[in-house]
């Protein structure tokens, strides 16, 4: 009876080896296998001036939420080319002027497709450069810094343009800490004044994680 146990118990362990075998396997899976990466990043857009001769402008800095897709097109041992899909969200920025018939603030929505190019893909610490290009909507407000109703449109379609880099660190298999910086140079939003030059940069920099699968 006793070595009939045994032998039963040994049949059993034996059944639960592979389960424990691929336990053991996943957390340890090359990140190689990994094609996809979603971003998920909260910044500060820094402040700005974009003064004229007339007075003073002073875009003030605003919190900027930002998520980013992408796929594996290419990858080496030295990098790796990813396609990505940029999107960032300002939900407010305010103007500090010495004028009265500004726009008071406005919000920023940039969407940007581009390529990274990101070095030693395969190691712990892996930096990164993007580029892209894309659509910008600034939604202005109804009143102006002087209280009074806004004649500027509600809302304005402008070209972006941005470039930058950063920083990944994995933490798990599928889970990763990314720090970076992003300049995104677009049209002005519609401030009821011309100002010199055509572009205006926004640079921001944040930091959130990243979810490979």
């Amino acid at each position: 009876m006793t070595r009939v146990i045994a032998g039963t118990n040994k049949r059993r362990n034996w059944k639960f080896r592979p389960l424990c075998v691929l336990m053991l396997y996943a957390p340890s899976a090359p990140l190689s296998a990994q094609r996809q990466e979603l971003g998920l990043t909260l910044g500060r857009l820094f402040a700005s001036d974009d003064s004229g001769a007339i007075g003073r402008i002073r875009l003030k800095s605003g919190a900027a939420l930002q998520a980013n897709y992408a796929i594996r097109i290419v990858q080496l041992d030295a990098l790796a080319l990813l396609g990505e899909v940029h999107l960032l969200a300002s939900p407010l920025r305010e103007l500090d002027t010495n004028l009265a018939n500004l726009t008071r603030d406005f919000a920023t929505l940039y969407v940007t497709p581009g390529l990274r190019v990101k070095f030693a893909p395969g190691s712990r610490i892996s930096p990164y450069f993007a580029i892209g290009g894309g659509y910008a909507l600034y939604e202005q407000s109804t009143m102006t810094t002087g209280g009074q109703p806004n004649t500027a449109p509600r809302h304005t379609h402008r070209g972006v343009i941005d470039f930058g880099g950063g920083i990944d660190v994995v933490l798990l298999h599928w889970l990763g800490l990314r720090l970076e910086e992003r300049d995104f140079y677009s049209g002005k939003p519609s401030l009821n004044l011309r100002t010199p030059g055509s572009g205006l940069h926004n640079v921001v920099a944040g930091g959130g994680f990243v979810l490979r699968f």
